[in-house]
């Protein structure tokens, strides 16, 4: 079965960074598309980057262009996240994301929280 685990998240101060991980198995992870999505509290899940399956293709949200930057290593079957510059507002749960044969799939997040 698909499983996707998500790990690196936690309490950050202002400016400072993360790196997000998630772990793949139960797919061949090196034919699909992954996303990193986040959810903050009260408000609506928003794509936050997508790699394709290669890597050589990425898309951001304008509000993480120029910190966030989304990598995945097929052969460790893992796609990550690195943060930099982090904001407050950056603070959410955030979660990867897979579609495989129509279906989504989703980790169990992890929580990001950035004091100011």
């Amino acid at each position: 079965q698909v499983q996707l685990v998500e790990s690196g998240g936690g309490l950050v101060q202002s400016g400072g960074s993360l790196r997000l991980s998630c772990a793949a198995s139960g797919f061949v992870f090196s034919i699909y598309g992954l996303s990193w999505y986040r959810q903050a509290l009260g408000k609506e899940r928003e794509l936050v980057a997508s790699i394709s399956m290669t890597g050589d293709s990425t898309n951001y949200a304008d509000s993480v262009k120029g910190r966030f930057t989304i990598s995945r290593d097929n052969a460790k079957n893992t796609m990550y996240l690195q943060m930099n510059n982090l904001k407050p507002e950056d603070t959410a749960v955030y979660f990867c994301q897979v579609v495989r044969r129509s279906h989504v799939y989703w980790g169990q997040g992890t929580q990001v929280t950035v004091s100011s």
